[in-house]
C-alpha cells in the first residue's frame, strides 16, 4: 500500500546484458521494466564499449524516465540496471544507480539488491583510505571496496570483499569491456542467468528473463561470482558459507512476480499452496473468498480450491496509482486507501468474505481495507493472512519497519483482530509456510518471524545510518 502500510517494501531490482547482437541498453530498459515492482524510487543503466563507461540514472519509474534518445547514447557491448527501493540511504538521485567508483587501477560501476549490515565501519574505514563518497548508500561502499581491493585479479577482490562485507548482496558489476554477477555467500537475495542470442543476461528474476526472450540456464549460487565477456561466461569464484544457504522467505510471499521462477518452483504455484494451507489451518463458513490485489489473488483461489468456498473479485485495484508531488487535500487525503483500492458492492453486499492478504505489518493499512469492505456490504470478514506473524525487523534489504511498529512484536493475535475490525484472523504457520516452499528451513532467511538472522546484527542499523 504505502511505506508505511501493512506491507514489506520492495528490494531492489537488478539486471545486465551481454551481447554482440542486440541493443543491450534496451535490453536492460525492458528487464527492469518487468523488475519495477521491485522498487520505483529511481531507475539507472550503465553501459561499456570497451573503452569508456557511460550513465543515466533518474527519479522515477522506468517507463517515465527512459526515451529513445537516452537509450541511443548508452552504446556498448555490456549494460547493467537498476530500479531502487531505499534501504539505506534516502530517496535521492545522488543514491540512484548504478554507482560509478574509480580505483587506482579499476573504473566500475555497481547496481546492489540488499542490505550491508557493516556500511557504517566499512565506510569510517574507506574513508580513511582516502575514498569521496557522492551518495549515503551502503552500494558505493561495496563498490569502492572492490576497487580499492588490496589485489589484482577479480578472484582475490572478491574474496577480499566476501571476507570483509557482511549482509546481503546480489551486485551485477559493469567495466568498460566486462560484466560480473556476485552473489553473498549466504544466496539472500536472488539473482540468475539466462542466455540470449549467443550472450548472456544476468537478473533479479527469471520474469525479467522472459520479457526480453532470454532463456533461464541457472540461478548463481551463494557465494558465486561469475564474469562475461568476449570469452562468454564462467566462474570466477566460488565461496560456500559454511552454514549453507539462507534465501530470504518474502520473496516468495511477496517480493517475486508469480511468473517468477525462484528456487526451483513457480512463485504463482507457491502462493497457491499457502492459501490451501491457510484453508486447512484456518477453516470457516464462508460465502466467498476474495484477495487483496495483487501479490495475494493466487493465495486466494488456493484457499478457495481447498474450502470449496467460490473465489470471486470483491476489491479492484488502481493500477496506475504511483508516487506524486501533488498533494491531496484534506478531505481527499481521509479517503485513504480508496486511491488504491474500490469494493465492488454488488459482489459482496451481504456476503461472508475470507479475505486472504499476504502480510500485516505495522497494522495501519489493513483497518481501513476491513473498513471498505464493511462499508460495501460485507456481513462478516475472516482475515487470513499468507504469512506467520512479522515479530522481528529484516537487516537484509527489506523495509519492514522497527520492532516497535511491527504491530505482531507488540500486540495478540485477538489485540489485532480487534484493532483491525475483522470476524476473525488466522496467520499461516511457520510449517505450513515451509510445506508450501518446499525447502528446509535452514535452507531460508526467516528472520522476521523467528529473530534468528543468519548474519548477526547487533545493533539495528537505521535507514539513514550513513547520513549522519
Amino acid at each position: 500500500m504505502s511505506g508505511a502500510g501493512d506491507h514489506a517494501r520492495e528490494a531492489c531490482g537488478i539486471v545486465g546484458v551481454h551481447s554482440l547482437q542486440e541493443d543491450v541498453a534496451k535490453a536492460a530498459f525492458f528487464g527492469l521494466f518487468a523488475l519495477q515492482h521491485r522498487g520505483q524510487e529511481s531507475v539507472g543503466i550503465a553501459t561499456g564499449d570497451g573503452e569508456q563507461i557511460r550513465i543515466r540514472t533518474a527519479m522515477g519509474l522506468v517507463s517515465q524516465t527512459f526515451h529513445e534518445d537516452d537509450l541511443a547514447g548508452l552504446t556498448g557491448t555490456h549494460a547493467i540496471g537498476h530500479t531502487r527501493y531505499s534501504t539505506t540511504g534516502s530517496s535521492y538521485l545522488s543514491n540512484a544507480q548504478p554507482i560509478r567508483s574509480q580505483g587506482p587501477s579499476l573504473e566500475l560501476a555497481l547496481a546492489h539488491n540488499g542490505n550491508v549490515v557493516n556500511a557504517v565501519e566499512l565506510r569510517s574505514e574507506l574513508e580513511e583510505w582516502g575514498c569521496q563518497f557522492t551518495s549515503t548508500s551502503d552500494s558505493e561502499i561495496i563498490a569502492h571496496l572492490l576497487t580499492n581491493a588490496p589485489a589484482s585479479t577479480w578472484e582475490d577482490r572478491i574474496a577480499y570483499c566476501m571476507r570483509r562485507l557482511e549482509g546481503a548482496y546480489s551486485l551485477v558489476v559493469l567495466t568498460k569491456d566486462s560484466m560480473l554477477g556476485i552473489r553473498d555467500p549466504r544466496g539472500v537475495r536472488p539473482l540468475c542467468i539466462g542466455a540470449l542470442n549467443g550472450g548472456w543476461v544476468l537478473a533479479s528474476e527469471t520474469c525479467a528473463l522472459d520479457h526480453i526472450g532470454a532463456t533461464f540456464v541457472r540461478d548463481v549460487e551463494p557465494g558465486e561470482a561469475v564474469a562475461v565477456d568476449g570469452a562468454g561466461l564462467r566462474t570466477v569464484y566460488q565461496k560456500r558459507h559454511e552454514n549453507g544457504r539462507a534465501s530470504c522467505v518474502f520473496e516468495h510471499i511477496y517480493f517475486a512476480r508469480p511468473d517468477t521462477v525462484l528456487d526451483g518452483k513457480l512463485v504463482y504455484t507457491s502462493r497457491m499452496a499457502m492459501g490451501t494451507e491457510l484453508a486447512r489451518e484456518h477453516p470457516v463458513d464462508a460465502d466467498m473468498v476474495i484477495g487483496v490485489p495483487d501479490s495475494a489473488i493466487a493465495a486466494a483461489v488456493g484457499y478457495s480450491q481447498e474450502s470449496g468456498i467460490p473465489y470471486s473479485e470483491g476489491l479492484v485495484k488502481n493500477r496506475y496509482v504511483g508516487r506524486t508531488f501533488i498533494l491531496p487535500d484534506q478531505r481527499l487525503r481521509d479517503l485513504g486507501v480508496r486511491r488504491k483500492l474500490n469494493p465492488l458492492p454488488n459482489i459482496i453486499a451481504g456476503k461472508r468474505l475470507v479475505v486472504v492478504d499476504d502480510s500485516v505489518v505495522r497494522g495501519t493499512t489493513t483497518p481501513h481495507v476491513v473498513n471498505l469492505l464493511r462499508k460495501g456490504g460485507a456481513s462478516e470478514i475472516h482475515l487470513r493472512i499468507c504469512a506467520p506473524p512479522i515479530m522481528w525487523p529484516c537487516y537484509l534489504g527489506v523495509d519492514l519497519a522497527t520492532r516497535r511498529e511491527l504491530i505482531a512484536a507488540n500486540m495478540s493475535v485477538e489485540e489485532i483482530r480487534r484493532l483491525v475490525g475483522a470476524d476473525s484472523l488466522g496467520y499461516l504457520s511457520i510449517e505450513g509456510l515451509l510445506r508450501t516452499i518446499g525447502l528446509p528451513q535452514n535452507e531460508l532467511c526467516m528472520g522476521c518471524f523467528t529473530g534468528n538472522h543468519p548474519i548477526p546484527v547487533q545493533l539495528e542499523m537505521g535507514k539513514l545510518a550513513l547520513e549522519v
